[in-house]
């Protein structure tokens, strides 16, 4: 089960109080004080792991506290820091405070780490308030209780790049043809309902990951069709393939779809509007007559963009679109890193 989006609540640790004590030995019967300091408690850390993918286990583990450190005690002895909690998360996973939805972190690295919550720092002894003018404090602090917070944990797959279509455009097709992803496959809609990740190993040192976008549809935007849930994957691509269906028993016009495509995107964040893409024309297979696929071709030529046409199954025209995607990847990764 692929989940993405997950409501937890994390309590860090509080801090030990400290210690009022006064040294007590034989011949000494004014010892000073000597109460230690209380511990810190533990911090709640998120950790950005390749060993999880999805948010599957927050479903069913939704508080997570950190031991809080432990008392001072006489004799000057400190009280032991309550160990951190380390909380593995799958790469790509935003952080978000649940209250005012301000992202808190972004993990996008393996082995990435960030405090979530702090833990409360421990209170200090009646040693630590000796003066020359007060010898017998019994003045101490008591710890400082952890932070606790309400978060939304929300998981954006990264992918070199995003394959975009309407329902049952031959996206899983493409994606199981060209990498050992292994998505359901069937002649309905919505076959996929969860994203895929394939890596496409173009030479023995030069490979890009693929990310597999369940089928949009018109008002995806607006929620319709899972669309909130599809569409927060696409933010994480730096290329994005819009696949269109040109098949015979295609009851679509081919550029109506993709514009429907183009928009919908737009419509749910701006800044996809500026990130290169490519048009795939596909199942040529089955073009009949062809007709569609001319359209396309002929429309995407008029506006200057890239276009392919493919058919997956016979992996016919699969060649010339790795190339390009290939190059296109290295190019993006020689200059700069995509911002997400």
């Amino acid at each position: 089960m692929f989940i993405d989006q997950a409501h937890i609540v994390v309590k860090a640790g509080s801090g030990g109080n400290g210690a009022c004590s006064f040294r007590r030995e034989k011949f000494v019967p004014r010892g000073g004080p000597d109460g230690g300091d209380g511990g810190h408690g533990g911090n709640i850390i998120f950790q950005a792991t390749t060993r999880v993918s999805t948010l599957l286990d927050f479903r069913y583990l939704r508080h997570y506290e950190a031991p809080s450190g432990q008392y001072g005690q006489g004799a000057n002895r400190s009280g032991s820091a309550g160990e951190n909690v380390i909380i593995p998360v799958p790469i790509g996973t935003i952080v978000k405070d649940a209250e005012t939805e301000t992202i808190l972190a972004d993990l996008i690295s393996d082995q990435q780490t960030v405090i979530i919550a702090h833990g409360g720092k421990g209170g200090r002894g009646n040693a630590t308030f000796a003066t020359p003018t007060n010898r017998a404090p019994r003045q101490f602090e008591t710890g400082i209780p952890g932070e606790e917070r309400s978060l939304i944990l929300e998981l954006k797959l990264l992918a070199d790049v995003g394959l975009v279509g309407l329902p049952n455009a031959g996206k899983s097709t493409l994606i199981s043809s060209i990498s050992s992803a292994h998505p359901e496959i069937a002649s309905y809609p919505f076959t996929t309902l969860r994203p895929h990740l394939g890596v496409v190993s173009v030479s023995e040192d030069q490979s890009f990951v693929v990310a597999d976008i369940p089928g949009l549809i018109e008002g995806a935007h607006e929620g319709k069709g899972l669309g909130f849930q599809f569409l927060r994957h696409i933010q994480r691509t730096a290329y994005l393939l819009f696949l269109i269906d040109i098949s015979e028993w295609s009851v679509d016009d081919p550029v109506t779809s993709f514009l429907t495509l183009k928009h919908e995107l737009e419509s749910f964040d701006a800044a996809l509007a500026q990130r290169p893409f490519a048009v795939v024309a596909t199942k040529i297979d089955s073009q009949g007559t062809g007709e569609l696929r001319q359209t396309l071709q002929d429309y995407c030529q008029a506006h200057h963009y890239a276009f392919f046409s493919i058919s997956a199954v016979t992996r016919d025209g699969l060649s010339p679109l790795l190339s390009f995607l290939a190059q296109h990847v290295s190019n993006m990764r020689n200059t700069c890193e995509p911002s997400f």
